[in-house]
């Protein structure tokens, strides 16, 4: 008799009070996978879909053809950005467990996707970021003060109180309105890539989504769009591992590689190790040159591993391994540009700790500087008058009736 068909149902191939088991990832050696030129057909390059990009080997040297050779001196800069944003994730982290803050998202082990692909990118490129996407800010050079702002929701809140925490925007620096629908920000960015096509414009758009949102239907408008019309945008899943207490293969991470539905809808696709630095601002700069030359979108998938919880509101030991991060195969991002550099001989352990130090100071100043515009709990506070702006062009006559009667009731 034939087998009665059976539902399959994904699984953590670990799971609490288990060893991490990581024998389902499939990588590449460093530098084995070629680098096609930035305008070749999709046909042909099917298989940086399949295959990891990598440059850094286990011996901590750059090798193979995507090493993108760039200066000790931007090396630096890479490794005090995520240093930068690993230092204040921590912080924010103490200051939320402390009830200073109502809530927080880390990056811990992401650091190098943001701050590469940021450093790869124009100052011009339009960013639409998720919300584990700190590091654009900071590499951007967003002031910490701004954004410690808007996670108190003090009088100096760029969202003006109207956003969750960790939710922050900046017109001047090209970083669009995090949101808290998820994948919203995919077609935002795709239509925002088109516009500039239209108008001759020659900035890209990028935009992130971890590899759980990759199931929104947002996500297929979105690819469906950039490809139709070959728009300018760098369109990057985060493959973490996890969509908050979901393993990656119920997002179909199981079956094919999430760089494969580039592919798959006629755009490149480019898996690349997401904790290697390098790695990730090569592939970044070939998608970027190749969206600019008018050759299409890339879907790339960096693949790395959220180390620490979903948000301040999981506890990830109910869901996999305690250890599992410290066994993550592919390392930690600072931790491998910092070995880098010092192979180099341009960085030591002792100049580590020292940089380390120093920005573990500059955040504590600039919380102290923070706090003085309001608390959670002590004011000044946001003046209500700001629900009625930034809604109509012209207010209308029943709003402004409501705000006198609001400051009347405010002077009585």
């Amino acid at each position: 008799m034939p087998r009665r068909s059976r539902l399959h149902i994904p699984h953590a191939h670990s799971r609490p009070g288990e060893a991490p088991d990581f024998s389902y990832l499939e990588t590449s050696p460093a530098g084995a996978v070629a680098r096609p030129d930035v305008n070749a057909r999709v046909r042909d390059i099917g298989n940086l879909s399949i295959e990891l990009v990598r440059v850094l080997d286990d011996d901590h040297r750059a090798v193979g053809p995507w090493h993108p050779h760039l200066d000790p001196s931007d090396l630096q800069v890479g490794l005090r950005h995520m240093l930068l944003t690993r230092v204040y994730d921590d912080r924010m982290q103490r200051s939320q467990r402390q009830g200073k803050v109502s809530f927080y998202m880390r990056s811990l082990g992401e650091e190098a996707v943001s701050v590469a692909q940021a450093m790869a990118l124009r100052p011009g490129d339009m960013l639409f970021p998720s919300y584990r996407n700190q590091g654009l800010f900071i590499t951007r050079g967003k002031p910490l003060v701004d954004m410690m702002c808007q996670l108190l929701s003090n009088t100096r809140d760029m969202c003006k109180g109207r956003q969750l925490p960790v939710m922050y925007h900046w017109t001047a620096g090209r970083i669009f309105s995090i949101s808290g629908n998820l994948t919203t920000q995919f077609p935002q960015a795709v239509g925002w890539a088109m516009a500039a096509a239209i108008k001759g414009e020659d900035d890209i758009a990028a935009t992130w989504i971890g590899e759980g949102s990759s199931a929104e239907a947002d996500f297929h408008h979105a690819m469906l769009f950039a490809s139709v019309y070959q728009a300018p945008v760098i369109l990057n899943i985060v493959n973490n591992q996890w969509a908050i207490s979901t393993f990656q293969g119920f997002a179909g991470g199981e079956q094919r590689s999430f760089a494969a539905r580039g592919p798959g809808y006629g755009m490149a696709g480019v898996r690349v190790d997401g904790n290697d630095f390098l790695a990730v601002y090569a592939v970044t700069q070939w998608a970027a040159e190749r969206a600019r030359t008018g050759a299409g979108p890339t879907l790339i998938e960096h693949v790395t591993y959220r180390g620490a919880a979903h948000s301040t509101s999981d506890d990830p030991s109910r869901y996999r391994p305690k250890d599992d991060y410290e066994k993550w195969p592919l390392g930690d991002p600072v931790e491998r540009l910092k070995n880098h550099l010092i192979s180099l001989g341009e960085w030591s352990e002792e100049r580590h700790a020292a940089l380390v130090q120093e920005l573990e100071e500059h955040v504590l100043e600039s919380w102290k500087e923070a706090v003085q515009y309001g608390t959670l709990t002590d004011g000044p506070r946001l003046s209500r008058d700001l629900m009625f702006e930034d809604v109509f062009k012209e207010m209308p006559a029943h709003l402004r009736k409501q705000r006198e009667q609001l400051r009347a009731e405010q002077g009585g």
